[in-house]
Formats: structure tokens, sequence, C-alpha cells
């Protein structure tokens, strides 16, 4: 692991500004003293090995990746001793980082190989983009609240996920002048699929994304030559899709 003039691991310090920075977001009232910000890999590879894989999850690829990315730094320091149960926790703005499971299930169900372009709608607190990022070389990632991108991006470029580009806007019309892509994830739940985004999938390319208002279910969209093919996957529990996608109804055949 590299080290600092000062000895100190790199991803070490860069957790301690993470942490610094969700403090700094989060805090209300007096100064609380800052406790050391330990890597707590020990209660990741718990995480993936009691939490994840029993949940069926099999991909390389994601399972390191999880391993990796420390789920602590992306929360409110508030709801840190819980950061590797299975379960969503609050981040602020009325939105949550979804479960470890039910993330990996979504990123496993895209089927990536290594080599794709990625976009993320939804970046909430930037956790599934850095996952994406340790996947795969270009990663795309919209959240329509603002400070939520701005700080998602702070993390990220911290943590060194220098691959990862993040956009405060609407992620309804996708992101166009980055299209094609290869897999899209949306991690917000519209009443129906934006179209622009299955546009914006290259052929053979996978959508995965909550869609219903109340009752919600998982949907996986592929790009066919011949158009597109939709599996419906598990019944889900997201935070509604906000912006245009509230304001337009389904679109008429």
């Amino acid at each position: 692991m590299m080290r600092t003039q000062h000895g100190l691991p790199r991803r070490l310090l860069a957790l301690i500004g993470v942490h610094l920075l969700v403090l700094g977001c989060c805090r209300s009232g007096g100064e609380a003293p800052l406790a050391a910000e330990p890597d707590r890999q020990t209660e990741r590879a718990q995480m993936v090995d009691r939490q994840v894989i029993p949940r069926g999850i099999k991909d390389a690829a994601v399972l390191a990746a999880m391993r990796q990315v420390p789920r602590h730094a992306f929360i409110p320091e508030a709801y840190s001793t819980n950061a590797y149960r299975d379960g969503p926790l609050p981040i602020g703005h009325g939105q949550t980082i979804s479960q470890p499971s039910l993330v990996a299930y979504m990123m496993e169900a895209l089927k990536l190989q290594g080599d794709e372009k990625v976009l993320e709608v939804g970046t909430g607190s930037g956790y599934q983009a850095a996952l994406l990022s340790e996947i795969v070389p270009r990663v795309f990632t919209i959240e329509i609240i603002e400070p939520l991108a701005k700080q998602a991006a702070q993390r990220l470029a911290l943590l060194g996920y220098d691959n990862v580009q993040v956009r405060a806007g609407d992620g309804y019309q996708g992101w166009p002048e980055e299209a094609p892509f290869d897999a899209i994830i949306v991690t917000a739940a519209p009443d129906h699929v934006p179209p622009p985004l299955i546009e914006q999938l290259a052929v053979g390319g996978r959508l995965i994304i909550p869609v219903g208002s109340w009752i919600q279910e998982l949907v996986l969209i592929q790009r066919t030559r011949e158009g597109h093919r939709r599996s419906r996957l598990l019944p889900v529990r997201f935070v509604p899709m906000t912006g245009e996608a509230g304001e337009r109804g389904p679109p008429r055949d």
C-alpha cells in the first residue's frame, strides 16, 4: 500500500478526509471530537460473506468491489455503526443508500465484463458509483439533488475514484452527449421507464431500473438490434424519481 511522507497509507488519509467531509455536512450544534476512522476491512469481508453471498450473488468482480469500497465513508457519521449491515440507511435530503445485497444484485444483473461505459441515474452518496468504478473504466453518474452531487463528487475524489464523472441534474434524459452506454443503472423509481434511457443503450446493453409508485418492481431491459427485451425481476422499494419523471405520465404507445 502506498504511503505518504508522514507514513500513513494514502487510502487511510482519504478515509479521514471523507470522515471530516461527512461530519461537516451532517453535524448540527456543537463540535464533537473526531474519532479515528479505521478501514474496517474485516467488517466489509463479513458483510460480503454473511449477507451478500448468501443472497445468491456470485459475480466475482461485484464481490471483490464490495470487499474493497469502504461503505462507511459514504454515509453520515450518525449511522456509521450500521454501515455493514444489510439494510438501507438515510444519507440526507430524504434519500437513502440501498442495502448492500440489493446493490450487488442490481450490479450482477448488468453482467459487466470490465470494459463497459456505465451510466448511473441517482448518485446519492456515491457508493454505487465507487463500486462500479472498481469494475469498469468509465462511470457517469447523475444526481438531481445538487448538495448530494457535490458531496458525492468530493468523496469520490478524496478516495481516488478518478474514473467517475458526477453531474448535478435531472437523470430522466440521461447523458446524451456521452451515449451510447453499455449499461445503465437507476436507483430511484419512476412510474415508467424513461424512453431516453432505452435510446441511450448500446445494442446489447442492459438497463436495470425500479418502476412503479407505491408498488414497485425491478425491471431489466436489454437493447437488441430489433428493439428491446424486458424482464421483471423482483419487488422492491426505492425513493421516487423526481424532476421530469414526476411531471410526465407514462408515454402513450
